[in-house]
This record gives structure tokens, C-alpha cells and sequence, in this order.
């Protein structure tokens, strides 16, 4: 197989069986077991119809080099980064998170849940797997692992469970890994649950498990309005990312649901940093300034936002994208304790979800907005040119700045083409630059 087409800037994934297979899998764990140079990996997998094979491929890999497995299951992704966090071994999950049921892949990561992107070893696994390696004179074993008492236990341990008052909070597990873990979680709140789509199936028989996609919570919005439910929530397929819906149904931006948590963070240890991407809103940087803490700007993904929360022992970090990091979580993404930070804002200021947002929303926003480019260097170049007037900045594509407004365009990792996002303090403004972006960007 051409392992080229799966190995991407984050992870490997790719369409079952046509790019990706236990063949090509097996490769890749008995790479994956040279590189990480340990004696154990932990492995874990999602709820796809491909899963328990693409697992054991990866496990049969993996054991061939002699290295021992801990396999802990069907687990969503932030249960697998923290059985990695807690046994300090290396780990895998067998998911392709968002994607159609067809697809699936490997999420890898180092002991401790440290990230690993294509310039921190995807590469290097790659090259180790196409080399076609031999087995190793003793074959590992594997044991099997139950991780996800304790993983509630964790999640439960970033809030004052005993401050929540009761709520009513439908979530949409989208039929992915949110239907296995929410129930144990909530079951120990004071949370009414209304259940959307917990069932387990891979096949997503009700909408893709893409949360980011408005259309993809329309279900989810007319629950909260016909339960008049406080909250709802919106995980995507291996449940690593969450969004919101306030209870008038309306989607709650990723920068604000940032906002939100630093600013409880900060709360709960004054003084510390808080890392953001740079397409976040400005109201992310101002908030953690007003409640005392350090705003760190870095790149979008997520091997840059851990490797900065690392350097700088940031307390928490966020992405418009829905990802959101905690450093007493070995700095990795869980939509799960995300939720519970919402769940204790919720309780503690007795308001609406609406309200409690309310002082963050001071901005309009275009969305990502992308645009076919075949040359994406020299429209760069040229966009630089035509805002020559602004602050300009190229640490992630270009970013300009105005008093007012300010836009960034960067590259996909994957295809031929370049994300545009724009914020206005005035919406009629911001819809109007937006629109003349977009002309440039398409001629």
C-alpha cells in the first residue's frame, strides 16, 4: 500500500480496506514498536466496524518486535491518552475521529500522551514500516486492561462534583464513543441526561459524527429547546472533541468555549498561562489578561499547543476547533473534562448558558471559509501585498491586524487549498472585508 496517502500531518488515516488494511497496519505497529523504544504500548480502538481488526493487526505488529501490549479496549481517545498519561507508555488509538464509517486509522502518541506529529516521528514510522521489518526473537504478550472507572474518576477530579446544582443536558454522542463514557461520568453528577444516538455503531446511521459541521446539530438543537434543557453537547466519533449549544440552541463558538475554561482555570490557580491557537478569538488573549493570567499565541494543532503548554507549564490550552488541552491531564485534549468545566460555570453563576456567555461575546466571526488554490505560496504573497497597511505575521500562514478586524489564511496540510477566518468588532464590516477576502483569494 501506498503508505504515503494515510500518513498525515497528525496522524494516519485512510479508507478501509482500499488505503488502509491489517496488513499495512501490522506494518506500522511493528514500527511504531521500534520507534517508541519501550517494553509496553498501550492500545485502544472506537467503535468502527473496522476496529477489532485494524486493533489487532496493530497489537500483532507491535508484539512482533517483542514488545508487550496493554490493551485496554473501546475507549474514546482521551481514555487512551490517559491510560498513556498513567502508565507513562507509549500508546495508540484505533479511530478516524470525525470521519465517515469507511475510514479509519492510528492516533499514536509517546509515554506520557506526548504528541507525535510528522515532524516528531510520523516519518520516522513510516520509513520503519515500508522497510519491511523482521520479527524479533521473543514475541510480546498482551493483557488486557479495564481503564475507564479510573478515567471517570480523573474527570471528575478537575471539578467540585459536590458544588453542581442540577441541570438538564442532552448530548449527541453522535453513535460514536461519547454513548459508552458519558453515562458513567454523568451518572455521578446531578445531571438530568437526555441521551442522543448513544447506541455504538460505526456506520453513523443518524449524521456524520462532525460536530464542527453546523448541519451535524440540528438534532441536538431541537432537543435542547423541546426538553428546555440548560445545555447540550456534541462530541465527534472517538469523543476527544466537544461543543456546545446554550439552551436557546444556539452553537457556542470553540474561542468561546476557550474563553470560558481559561477563565475557570484561572480561577482555580491565579497567575498561570494559558496557550491559544491564532486563530482564536481576540476575546481568548483578553480574557486570560483579565483574570490574571499569561496568553501564549502559538500554531493550529495539536503537537504545537502541547509542546508549548510543556515549555511554558501552561495550565490549559484551546483551539476554535473544539480541541481543549489540560496540563493535569498530560497536556492532552479531552472534550469530556472540558464538559465538566461547563458544567461547574453553569452551576456556580446560577445563570443561563447565554449569560454566563455572554461577556465574552464581543466579536462577529466569519467561520473557516476554504478556498481551492493551486498555488497557495504565491496567493499568500499576493494577499500580503493588497494589506500592506496592517501588522502582518507568518507564523501560521498570514496572519494581518488591524484595531478592528484582523484575518488569517493558511494552507490545508491535506489538499490544495487555504483556510480563511476573519474578526470584526463590527459585523457589517466584518462581512464586508470577509467578502472582499474571498474575491482575492478565488481570481
Amino acid at each position: 500500500m501506498d503508505l504515503a496517502s494515510i500518513f498525515k500531518a497528525y496522524d494516519i488515516r485512510g479508507t478501509y480496506p482500499d488505503q488502509i488494511d491489517e496488513v499495512a497496519v501490522y506494518g506500522i505497529g511493528a514500527a511504531f514498536a521500534v520507534f517508541a523504544d519501550a517494553q509496553t504500548v498501550v492500545v485502544g480502538r472506537d467503535m468502527r466496524l473496522s476496529s477489532p481488526a485494524i486493533a489487532r493487526a496493530f497489537i500483532e505488529g507491535v508484539n512482533s518486535q517483542g514488545v508487550d501490549v496493554v490493551d485496554i479496549g473501546q475507549v474514546s481517545t482521551d481514555a487512551l491518552y490517559f491510560a498513556s498519561g498513567r502508565y507513562a507508555i507509549p500508546g495508540a488509538m484505533i479511530t478516524a475521529s470525525h470521519n465517515p464509517g469507511n475510514y479509519n486509522g492510528i492516533k499514536p502518541c509517546r509515554a506520557s500522551a506526548a504528541p507525535i506529529g510528522q515532524d516528531t516521528g510520523l516519518l520516522e514510522i513510516k520509513a520503519l514500516a515500508e522497510s519491511g521489518l523482521s520479527p524479533a526473537a521473543r514475541v510480546g504478550t498482551t493483557a488486557e486492561r479495564e481503564i475507564l472507572p479510573e478515567f471517570i474518576d480523573h474527570l471528575l477530579s478537575f471539578i467540585d462534583a459536590d458544588a453542581l446544582r442540577p441541570l438538564k443536558v442532552v448530548v449527541d454522542a453522535a453513535n460514536g464513543m461519547a454513548g459508552k463514557i458519558v453515562p458513567m461520568a454523568f451518572e455521578r453528577l446531578p445531571v438530568e441526561l437526555v441521551p442522543l444516538y448513544f447506541e455504538l455503531d460505526g456506520t453513523f446511521p443518524n449524521h456524520p459524527a462532525d460536530p464542527i459541521q453546523i448541519e451535524n446539530l440540528r438534532d441536538l438543537r431541537d432537543k435542547v429547546i423541546s426538553e428546555k434543557a440548560d445545555l447540550g453537547l456534541a462530541f465527534d466519533g472517538d469523543a476527544d472533541r466537544v461543543f456546545l449549544v446554550d439552551e436557546k440552541a444556539e452553537p457556542v463558538s470553540g474561542s468561546l468555549t476557550t474563553a470560558l475554561v481559561a477563565s475557570r482555570a484561572l480561577m482555580k490557580e491565579k497567575g498561570a498561562s494559558v496557550v491559544h491557537n491564532l486563530i482564536c478569538s481576540r476575546v481568548v488573549s483578553e480574557t486570560v489578561r483579565e483574570f490574571g493570567g499569561t496568553p501564549i499565541r502559538t500554531r493550529v494543532g495539536h503537537s504545537f499547543i502541547k509542546q508549548v503548554m510543556a515549555e511554558t507549564n501552561s495550565i490549559f490550552g484551546g483551539e476554535h476547533s473544539g480541541h481543549y488541552y489540560f496540563r493535569d491531564n498530560f497536556r492532552a485534549d479531552s472534550g469530556l473534562i472540558c464538559a465538566m468545566f461547563v458544567l461547574e460555570a453553569l452551576s456556580v453563576q446560577s445563570k443561563g448558558m447565554s449569560e454566563v456567555l455572554q461577556p465574552f461575546q464581543r466579536y462577529w466571526n466569519s467561520g473557516e471559509i476554504n478556498t481551492p488554490v493551486p498555488d497557495q505560496d504565491a496567493k499568500l504573497k499576493e494577499l500580503a501585498g493588497a494589506f500592506a497597511d496592517g501588522s502582518s505575521d507568518w507564523t501560521d500562514g498570514l496572519t494581518v491586524d488591524y484595531e478592528d478586524w484582523w484575518f488569517n489564511v493558511r494552507g490545508s496540510n491535506t489538499e490544495p487549498l487555504l483556510r480563511l477566518n476573519v474578526e470584526a468588532r463590527d459585523p457589517d464590516y466584518g462581512a464586508q472585508m470577509t467578502a472582499k477576502l474571498v474575491d482575492l483569494i478565488s481570481k
